[in-house]
């Protein structure tokens, strides 16, 4: 047989390697409560009475609608100050209708809200809070940092960001770290990922333990094909915390593509292993089919087919399995030599996706090596329909022509 297997072992790893896919991570900030100071100082209570001032007589009367609510918040505060949110939020909303122009009201309801994870009435709430103090003088830092923080995790990124440069650059002060990895956040999400790895870079000098701002430097060294940056600063993450499942992903990934682009077999060999580990570890701490195709991935470019069949298994016997799987799976089984469940398998992909040539390439050698010519000249018939002008399928077509007729 005039067909080499070794041209078809590349094909298939690029094509695999190709597929290696770069998620979003941590799509949802975290969220990390500020400390009760943070609200500010405690309103002032209303003026005392005057227990010597003269009473009016008057008699009683019906009320007339409802009774008037004050504009007292001190009872709001101490609900708040024993954690009772929703009565704080509800009896300091009712002062703030019943007095729009009184900030402090409208301040503590965005605080309730926010502890009770209302994130978009907070921020309305803080925002009216804001633009009261912004007009009757300077504004309070609390509630900037309060309203940052609830368009953050309400992701409302592009009124944050504002905000947020103004929380990381104030004079004299030195930025906390949570408020940068929420700038860098908030420049992601918003298209600017020059800015965000910045933010990101200064969010680890000031807390070299932030994992998920490692992540996004990850993950953006990715998007630009910086693959040393991206498997250092993924390693950093995943040493950081290990059951970081979507850094497992990003650095599983980015060893395979690092390894695909390696002119030197030895350094690629390396990857590749370095690829197997991340992988491992991935699918110990997440069983799906996406996982699992990554880590078959890795082991098919190291080499360890037997190892990479037994773990597509687990993804094949869905029958919801998608092409690709089956296709890794099939192309597991070949390069192991078993031509028979090879076959099953990539029939199976084929049927899931009959424009991939990948598959027509694989299923028609292992055809060939199983001597079921009539078979190859069939499938090399339908993947000249897909792909007309591929010189390989015409080949291969004329080669076993003569053996399909016998």
């Amino acid at each position: 047989m005039k067909k080499q297997k070794s041209p078809l072992i590349l094909l298939s790893l690029f094509a695999v390697v190709a597929l290696a896919v770069t998620i979003e991570a941590q799509s949802r900030p975290r969220r990390v409560s500020p400390p009760d100071t943070l609200l500010g100082p405690e309103p002032k209570s209303s003026p005392a009475t005057d227990k010597n001032a003269p009473l009016l007589a008057v008699k009683p009367a019906n009320p007339v609608g409802s009774a008037p609510v004050s504009s007292d918040t001190t009872h709001a505060f101490q609900l708040f100050q024993q954690k009772q949110y929703a009565a704080a939020a509800k009896e300091a909303k009712e002062i703030a209708v019943s007095d729009p122009a009184n900030a402090e009201a409208w301040k503590l309801a965005g605080f309730s809200e926010f502890y009770l994870k209302q994130y978009g009435d907070a921020s309305d709430d803080l925002q009216k809070a804001l633009d009261l103090q912004r007009r009757a003088g300077p504004e309070d830092s609390h509630t900037v940092d309060a309203l940052a923080e609830s368009y953050v995790l309400g992701e409302r990124f592009d009124r944050a960001l504002p905000l947020l440069v103004t929380v990381t650059t104030r004079v004299a002060a030195k930025p906390d770290p949570l408020f940068l990895y929420y700038r860098g956040l908030a420049e992601f999400k918003t298209g600017k990922p020059a800015d965000a790895e910045r933010s990101f870079n200064a969010a680890v000098r000031a807390n070299p333990k932030d994992t998920a701002s490692l992540l996004f430097l990850g993950q953006i060294a990715l998007s630009r094909n910086d693959l040393d940056t991206a498997i250092s600063t993924l390693n950093r993450a995943t040493l950081n915390d290990p059951r970081l499942a979507s850094g497992w992903l990003l650095l599983t990934s980015a060893y395979l593509r690092r390894a695909a682009s390696a002119t030197d077999e030895q350094k690629s060999n390396a990857d590749y292993l370095g690829a197997v580990r991340a992988g491992e570890t991935l699918t110990r701490l997440r069983s799906d089919e996406e996982a699992i195709g990554m880590y078959g991935r890795a082991l098919i470019g190291a080499k360890q087919y037997p190892r990479a069949a037994v773990a597509l298994e687990r993804a094949a016997a869905n029958e919801g399995a998608s092409g690709i799987t089956l296709y890794l799976l099939g192309l597991s089984y070949s390069r192991a030599n078993n031509f028979p469940k090879a076959i099953a398998a990539l029939e199976r992909a084929l049927a899931k996706t009959p424009a991939d040539v990948n598959i027509y390439r694989e299923l028609g050698y292992d055809y060939e090596k199983t001597k079921q010519y009539a078979k190859a000249f069939g499938l090399y018939q339908k993947a000249l329909e897909v792909a007309p002008n591929d010189a390989d399928f015409k080949e291969s077509q004329e080669r076993v022509r003569p053996f399909a007729k016998s």
